[in-house]
């Protein structure tokens, strides 16, 4: 294998596994710059997985190949449903902010599994019909050597996902609404007196990290997993809030950040093949991504700055 097609081959993994992340990490990203700590993304990500499977296996004779597109954005919109109920009780009801996440983490594998049964009779769904796949760039795939290792046979959520990424720095550093939300992250007093709507502004925060949650296990269902099980996303939501702190509550270090763990995820698939790695058990590929997130977040939490209301509850009165 010469070096080209095997940079091809990591980039092209590299760029599947590190969708999910990035999509699910900026929004915690938009959560947290809220002042609401949201662990519950795994939970998110597992209703969102769920719902993007159900949709394509049902809907695929009608939608054809655009079926785990709109699959994803109605994983998104279940996904924000879902993550009201942090919203609630952070914002409404002042619940600890971990315990309320730990809490959607244990709810929704087991009620997506009871809703599998319930549907399909079993504890999982049927495979689904139509996967994102992969996807060669027009033209781009031509440029020499670039081409092949980016655009040829590549992700293209993992594309849109990028752009997602700059959009949402865009929107949270440079619009007044991105200012609003920071504001109440970071002194909700002060900005109440400016007349911002604390509690308003954290629920946008809570769902667009639901919404983008949603989208990011959709995404993954469709892209690696092909169905839906209770497994089916078991630690891809942890790793993305490791890379939401390893990148410093920044959409685009969350970006980067997700794209290292995608990498780091990717090799456990294809490590075989790589030259290097010849040789080393499976076993110790499989669970590097964990051993990273665990040193990322032992090493660099510690270090990173959080917003400084970060899950403190506002109460107005006060």
């Amino acid at each position: 294998m010469d070096l080209v097609t095997l940079l091809a081959l990591v980039v092209s993994n590299t760029l599947i596994y590190s969708a999910p992340l990035i999509f699910t990490s900026i929004g915690g990203t938009f959560s947290e710059r809220s002042g609401v700590v949201n662990v519950g993304l795994e939970g998110i990500m597992v209703m969102g997985a769920f719902a993007g499977v159900v949709f394509n296996i049902e809907m695929a004779s009608v939608f054809g190949n655009a079926t785990p597109w709109i699959a994803a954005i109605v994983a998104g919109l279940i996904g924000l449903v879902y993550s009201l109920l942090h919203a609630a009780a952070t914002v409404n009801f002042r619940a600890d902010h971990v315990v309320s996440g730990t809490v959607l983490n244990l709810i929704a594998p087991s009620l997506a599994v009871f809703l599998c049964k319930a549907i399909y009779d079993r504890g999982q769904t049927d495979t689904i019909a139509k996967s994102f796949g992969k996807f060669t760039f027009p033209l781009l795939s031509d440029i020499p050597v670039i081409g092949k290792i980016f655009f040829t046979s590549s992700s293209l959520p993992a594309y849109v996902a990028v752009a997602v990424a700059f959009l949402s720095w865009f929107i949270i550093y440079k619009t007044s609404f991105g200012l609003r939300l920071r504001s109440v992250g970071e002194h909700p007093q002060a900005a109440d007196s400016l007349g911002i709507n604390v509690y308003l502004m954290r629920y946008l925060g809570v769902m667009i990290s639901g919404f983008l949650g949603g989208i990011g296990g959709a995404i993954y269902s469709q892209s690696i997993s092909g169905q839906f099980s209770g497994a089916t996303i078991a630690g891809p939501g942890f790793i993305a809030l490791a890379a939401m702190i390893f990148g410093r509550w920044n959409p685009i270090g969350a970006m980067l950040s997700s794209l290292f763990f995608g990498m780091s995820q990717s090799l456990a698939v294809v490590g075989s093949q790589l030259p290097f790695l010849k040789g080393v058990p499976p076993v110790y590929l499989q669970i590097a991504p964990y051993v990273l997130t665990v040193i990322v977040l032992a090493v660099f939490f510690g270090k990173a700055v959080a917003p400084k209301a970060d899950g403190v509850n506002y109460i107005k009165s006060k």
